[in-house]
């Protein structure tokens, strides 16, 4: 099939090696006990730890093609959500409005202030601007060039300072300017590696609307889920329920103030204030203190249940609005990994795809990932800890799923690998790379079909809840 490459005989040696290429004796800033259930807010930090200490850390034994094979990889395809954000204009005026509550209101309706209210007014001021609206923060430029380089080392004969300087490497990126401003550091981050800006100024990528925001453009999706307020019961239902209403009367408690002051959006955007500062401006924010562990598990699955029931398993068009993603990348490997005569150009070495946590969370779903034996509802809470779908742990900030294509003794190899930890193909699960061609007899329904234009453009009528979970 391919050429075996003589990186392949070092992969094994190599791969038995952690890798640390950056030592820091910097303090670990103080981190909220509630960091890990943030859900789509949740820094990159949480899922991989270590880098708090130095951010880039490589583990280059994550690469785990058979161990008596020998193997190269010859592609990565890497879906990536942009780095840490502003909040949106629509949580920020919500943080406003609790802002004006916090500063002028509580006097008057509570008759007092408690220790933690009047903190709250000494210790902080609201800073947010809805000008901000999404943008890219300094530390989400920084995930996305920390998360090149380390990509970098763990695949350097791919993302080589060859195929950087010649602009081998495609990437594309949704029009979204943070995903956009994402991009662009992942490109500097390449370039900070080989040291090498002088040799290829400027950035290089595509806006590609229709790859990486597939959503917008599937008309069954946004009539039937995005559109449709009966697709998002389970939702309203939390909202209001009982688990919901304890951590709202806890906070009113703890601020003094008439719990019908505190709607479950202002509630919601207290505990993202909390997410925010750390995520944007690493501290630890008065905020905080407003939640404990189980109030922080009520919120993470209030908003697990917006995600799952919007963006993932919940509707069956959600997943299959994500088809041109899906039969993108399989094109990009089938063309890698395709005997080529000797005059032809080499394939090329890696795809960076820059997007959302609404881009990843589909294509997961299409790819029959996370998906618990019981759906999430407003009534089932308590049964529900154990449940493999948690955002926080899946799409955080700068979330990469990515493909590794080896080149392989006994035929090309595939291995997936979600945030650089490896994650095993539904119905493959005895192999970390299992062969290509098996990958493809797995996916065959969808390569096969899985037609967006019939999918989106049909009839909406009926499109109810994915039950066959």
């Amino acid at each position: 099939m391919f050429q075996l490459g003589t990186h392949g005989f070092l992969l094994a040696t190599l791969s038995l090696v952690p890798t640390r290429v950056f030592c820091s004796s910097a303090e670990v800033p103080d981190v909220p006990n509630i960091a890990a259930y943030f859900g789509t807010k949740t820094r990159y930090e949480e899922v991989k730890p270590n880098l708090l200490r130095d951010p880039l850390t490589v583990n280059t034994s994550v690469l785990r093609p058979p161990p008596g094979e020998f193997c190269s990889p010859v592609h990565v395809t890497a879906v990536i959500r942009h780095g840490s954000r502003y909040p949106t204009a629509k949580n920020i005026r919500r943080i406003l409005t609790l802002s004006q509550l916090v500063h002028k209101d509580a006097t008057r309706t509570s008759g007092g202030s408690t220790g933690l209210l009047q903190e709250l007014r000494d210790r902080w001021e609201p800073w947010y601007t809805e000008d901000m609206d999404g943008q890219l923060v300094r530390r989400g430029r920084d995930d996305l060039q920390f998360l090149a380089r380390r990509l970098t080392t763990l695949f350097p004969s791919l993302l080589s300072k060859e195929n950087v300087t010649k602009r081998r490497i495609r990437l594309v990126t949704s029009s979204k300017h943070r995903c956009v401003s994402s991009v662009e550091a992942f490109q500097e981050g390449l370039k900070q590696h080989w040291g090498c800006h002088d040799d290829a100024p400027g950035y290089s990528h595509a806006v590609d609307d229709e790859l990486m925001r597939f959503f917008e453009r599937c008309r069954g999706y946004v009539e039937g889920v995005e559109n449709n307020r009966t697709a998002m019961l389970e939702v309203e239902k939390f909202k209001h329920g009982q688990e919901m209403e304890a951590v709202r009367r806890r906070m009113a408690e703890k601020l003094g103030l008439s719990r019908h002051l505190l709607t479950p959006d202002l509630v919601e955007a207290a505990f993202f204030i909390c997410s925010y500062e750390l995520s944007i401006k690493s501290i630890h924010s008065p905020w905080c203190s407003l939640f404990d562990e189980s109030d922080a598990k009520v919120l993470e699955y209030k908003s697990d249940l917006k995600q799952f029931w919007k963006r993932s398993h919940g509707h069956g068009i959600t997943s299959l609005s994500s088809c041109p993603l899906f039969h993108h990348i399989f094109r990009t490997l089938d063309k890698a990994g395709r005997p080529r005569r000797s005059t032809e150009a080499a394939p090329e070495p890696a795809s960076i795809l820059v997007g959302h946590a609404e881009t990843l969370l589909p294509l997961l779903s299409l790819l029959g990932l996370y998906k618990d034996q019981t759906l999430p509802t407003a009534s089932n809470y308590h049964s529900q800890h154990g449940r493999s779908f948690r955002t926080s742990r899946i799409v955080p900030y700068a979330a990469n799923l990515l493909f590794v294509l080896y080149d392989c003794q006994r035929g090309p190899r595939l291995q997936m690998l979600l945030n650089e930890t490896p994650l095993r193909f539904p119905g493959l699960q005895a192999e970390d790379a299992p062969l290509y061609r098996d990958v493809r007899a797995t996916y065959r329904h969808l390569l096969d079909g899985c037609d967006f234009h019939r999918e989106c453009e049909g009839r909406v009528e009926g499109r109810g809840p994915n039950t066959e979970l």
